[in-house]
């Protein structure tokens, strides 16, 4: 006998398992110190969402100048960390919405849709840097946007996903309560006499 179902109640922690997976590539791009870096050796110029440095290519010591002196640098923080601060708080909504007993399906449609919002905050934050950092500060060297920068997309993409499953858990509603029967499939000897 098979049993078949859309959801299960019991895997009813991964969208929240998925949300912190992306709150921690959130963190790690806020923190990361390789937004952009110098592709090939002398490594050059390293930059991150708060700041950019170089250094001489026989010096050892980075100089770092603020990004937040520019206005498109104090844009881009604040429009990533608030899209984290939004992550954050729908993360700890969906632990409690899963948490309890009786599920709000409307509660976690809402969390789907405070998930658009951070995914576009996100998104802003992502495209004002680059656009603008490569127009105002002057490069050395040949770079690329490294490691850090792609886990702030990475973040992105799992959060975008996340909102469309949480928008689209309720459909799913009674699948998911075990509101229903599950189905058995089972073939009768009268109809497959092949068997015997």
């Amino acid at each position: 006998m098979v049993v078949c179902g859309l959801a299960c109640w019991r895997c009813r922690w991964l969208l929240p398992l998925l949300l912190g997976l992306a709150i921690i590539m959130g963190i790690i791009a806020l923190a990361g110190r390789g937004w952009l870096e110098s592709e090939s050796e002398p490594y050059v110029q390293q930059a991150s969402l708060w700041e950019s440095c170089t250094r001489g290519e026989e010096d050892l010591n980075w100089t770092c100048e603020s990004l937040m002196d520019y206005g498109w640098g104090r844009a881009a923080a604040a429009t990533y960390l608030v899209g984290f601060v939004i992550l954050v708080i729908c993360f700890a909504l969906a632990v409690i919405a899963f948490s309890i007993e009786i599920l709000r399906f409307n509660f976690v449609r809402g969390i789907g849709g405070l998930l658009f919002v951070v995914a576009a905050f996100q998104i802003i934050g992502l495209v004002i840097y680059p656009v603008k950092f490569t127009e105002d500060i002057p490069l050395t060297g040949d770079n690329m946007f490294s490691w850090a920068y792609g886990f702030g997309w990475a973040s992105t993409v799992v959060v975008i996903g996340c909102a469309f499953f949480f928008c689209c858990l309720p459909n799913w509603e009674d699948e998911v309560l075990g509101n229903i029967k599950p189905t058995y499939y089972y073939s009768s000897p009268e109809r497959a006499p092949y068997l015997n």
